[in-house]
Parts: C-alpha cells; structure tokens; sequence
C-alpha cells in the first residue's frame, strides 16, 4: 500500500507564494510605505514589497539547497554582500541600466537554473547570484525615502533577504529529507514561467 503524500504540506505557502505571482496587479509592485519614516521598517518591507524580488531571493536559497555543501551559506551571502554594494549607489543616485530587465531575468534563469538542478562550482554559483543581486540592489537603494536613515533601511533589506534565502534553503533542505527533490525542480519550473512573464513587462 503506497504510504500518504505526507510532505506535500511543506510546499504549500511556496506553491500559494507562486500562484499569486500571476497576479499582473503584483507582480512587479514596489509602492512606498504610507505613514513610515523610520529606515529600519521601510528597508525591512521593501523587499517583500515586490514578487519578483520575493521570487528571486527564495530561488537563492532553493539553488543553495539543491547544491549543498558550502553552497548553503556561500551563495546566500554573495547575493546579501552585492546586494548591499549596489544598494548604496542606489542610495547615492547613481545609474544603473537596466535595473527592471536585470531583476527579471534573475526570476527567469535562476528558475531555470532549479529547474534543471544545473550544479556549477561554487565560485560560478556566487558570482552569478552575486550578478543578479547588484540589480536587485540598486532597485532597493534607489527607492529608499528621503526621511529613511540609509543605514538602518539597508540593514532592513538585508535582513529580509536573508529571511527569504532562509525560507528557499529550508524549502530545499526538507524536501531532501521529507519528500524529494523532484519537487524542487518543479517549483523551480513554476519560478521561471513567472520570469518569462516579468521579462515580458519589464
């Protein structure tokens, strides 16, 4: 007698987080805070503001699982530490071409990158999340409020990017243990049909 689907419970809020990413309303939202002035808070929402950014950031975390090993935390942090640099020139008013295209095509291939379970070095796998994140970055910099502390808005953004590597890492580590990889793969599958449709209306 074949045993019950007993992980699937797992998956639910990702299969739900990717589901509402079909919403056209949402999917590429980063409105301002009404009513917030503190930097910390407004870094902190910024990046969950956003599904292509939410998208991106689990897909980090999802590709470290996939990998293992250092991956777990190697890649996570490059994404965190570009993050961070490009962020400030964001904050300065710099430039940076590209920006919307850049953060959707993040979704795209690291989607695609799940999807085929594609194992790189390790150094390859940081520089190409370390890429993406500089997009990612500046988007977040260049819509910090004027009233926001830079400081305490860019650690903000870190921490809630790190929380969504998290989620993706602790998505990826159960299903090794609980339920299969497999799944992974399809979620991966479901993240790039997102990036296809956010490279179509970036």
């Amino acid at each position: 007698m074949k045993k019950p689907f007993r992980g699937s419970t797992i998956f639910r809020p990702a299969v739900l987080l990717l589901a509402v990413s079909f919403l056209p309303t949402l999917a590429q939202a980063h409105p301002g805070i009404p009513g917030h002035t503190h930097g910390f808070a407004n870094g902190l929402a910024h990046p969950l503001t956003g599904l292509d950014h939410i998208l991106a950031m689990i897909a980090v975390g999802l590709w470290a699982a996939q990998r293992g090993g250092r991956a777990l935390w190697v890649v996570p942090l490059a994404f965190v530490s570009a993050m961070a640099l490009c962020g400030m020139l964001g904050m300065a008013g710099g430039a940076l071409p590209f920006t919307e295209a850049g953060i959707a095509a993040s979704v795209l291939i690291l989607g695609i990158l799940i999807a085929a379970c594609i194992r790189l070095p390790l150094a390859a796998s940081a520089l190409i999340v370390g890429s993406f994140a500089l997009f990612h970055g500046f988007a977040h910099g260049a819509e910090m409020p004027a009233t926001a502390s830079g400081l305490a808005y860019g650690m903000g953004a870190m921490l809630a990017t790190a929380s969504l590597h998290f989620l993706g890492i602790g998505l990826g580590l159960a299903a090794k243990q609980r339920v299969s990889m497999q799944l992974v793969r399809y979620v991966g599958a479901a993240i790039a049909f997102c990036g296809i449709y956010l490279c179509a209306v970036a």
